[in-house]
């Protein structure tokens, strides 16, 4: 384990809840102004360009987060995690609400862009944090009360995002300014991790990528590929059912319910079952709900499918950041956890693109269920592998 700065108390209680509050800012922040989408189209109607330049407000964010973590990565094991943690919060507040006042769309997108520079650095210094802390059992507790800490922000943002879009288009902004509320405990109460300046971690030898990493960056990819039609695309499908924006917050809130509930499960099915058969699971329960999505005809149906699709992500998330620490040398850790944070936003920002050509073919209920069944496919594809008598499938992601 990296080592904590000789002075610095181990982490108390505040600390812990400093890091879990921070996480609960992270995985949806993109997806806060997605309520207001059908509305903001609107308002720009007469913009070039602007039925496609107000769906990258939500990707452009995601894109910079996967473009910025490495480098929080680098900057976290060479100069602290805590550093990174409270920079990025207060860039996370003057960022995201700068959409109150922005009224040029390609400004806004600029915004939207240090946006997730800013969630990247959080993202990647909770994650170290966390993993410089605790070892074991404990640590995979704490990995999965940062996906349910997460998951629990969308359960609380995303509805609250769609009450102030009934209010105006910009209002959801507003809840960016909750990050701010953490710096001073973020200051005050967070040890660091390692010394804060001081030189360079030794340089590692031989591999320049641990093996085992890539499969999982892989995973996680296509894994946010398939969850990121939820937000991109549910607002424009639920719209055609008459839904408002309110009503939109909530139903997409469903989802991060259920992811809460799958990563608070997590340590113990960890336990039992192991993280090849968890992988397996979290696919198989996305696609499942991305079919039932895509055949429904109702809400309930669509709240029904995202809620087990939704669990299928909570199991993930922790479950690949597990394995990565037990891969990443502690002095590499921050990096390696970065290429994760990297491949779940990249995930994100390519998902309503390579879903156009699908809902040009058969509608936006139609790219849930051809997704669906990718899924479905890949979790087939995956059985002879569950079932190989070898013990080095209990290695695998």
């Amino acid at each position: 384990m990296v080592p904590r700065h000789p002075d610095a108390p181990p982490p108390g209680p505040v600390a812990r809840a400093t890091v879990l509050a921070a996480a609960t800012l992270t995985i949806m922040a993109a997806a806060l102004i997605a309520p207001s989408l059908p509305a903001m189209e609107q308002a720009y109607a007469g913009a070039p360009g602007a039925d496609v330049l107000v769906r990258l407000t939500l990707t452009v964010t995601s894109l910079a987060i996967a473009v910025s973590a490495p480098a929080a990565g680098l900057v976290a094991d060479r100069c602290g995690r805590r550093p990174v943690l409270v920079s990025g919060l207060v860039l996370y507040t003057a960022a995201g609400t700068a959409a109150l006042y922005v009224g040029d769309l390609r400004l806004l997108l600029v915004t939207r862009a240090l946006l997730g520079v800013a969630v990247g650095g959080i993202m990647t210094a909770i994650g170290a944090m966390i993993t410089d802390w605790f070892d074991g059992q404990r640590r995979a507790r704490y990995l999965g009360l940062q996906q349910a800490f997460a998951s629990a922000g969308g359960i609380v943002f995303l509805p609250l995002a769609g009450l102030l879009a009934e209010l105006d288009y910009r209002a959801p902004a507003w809840t960016y300014a909750a990050a701010i509320v953490i710096v001073p405990f973020a200051v005050l109460a967070v040890p660091e991790s390692r010394k804060a300046r001081g030189p360079a971690p030794p340089v590692v030898r031989g591999r320049r990528v641990p093996a085992g990493v890539l499969p999982v960056y892989a995973l996680a990819l296509a894994a946010t590929l398939m969850f990121f039609l939820a937000p991109t695309q549910l607002p424009f499908l639920l719209d055609d059912f008459g839904v408002g924006p309110a009503m939109t917050g909530l139903v997409i809130a469903g989802s991060t319910l259920a992811g809460t509930v799958g990563a608070l499960a997590f340590p113990a099915l960890r336990r039992r079952l192991g993280g090849p058969l968890i992988s397996t699971a979290s696919v198989a329960l996305l696609s499942v709900g991305w079919l039932v999505i895509g055949g429904a005809g109702s809400t309930a149906l669509v709240v029904t499918g995202l809620v087990v699709g939704g669990a299928g992500v909570g199991l993930a998330v922790p479950n690949l950041n597990l394995r990565l620490t037990e891969l990443a040398p502690p002095e590499r850790r921050g990096g390696v956890l970065s290429g994760l944070v990297t491949a779940v936003f990249l995930g994100q920002f390519l998902s309503p693109l390579a879903a156009q050509p699908l809902i040009e073919v058969s509608g936006v209920a139609g790219a849930f269920t051809w997704t669906g069944f990718a899924g479905a496919a890949a979790v087939i594809a995956a059985v002879p592998l569950l079932v190989r008598p070898s013990h080095r499938v209990k290695e695998e992601i």
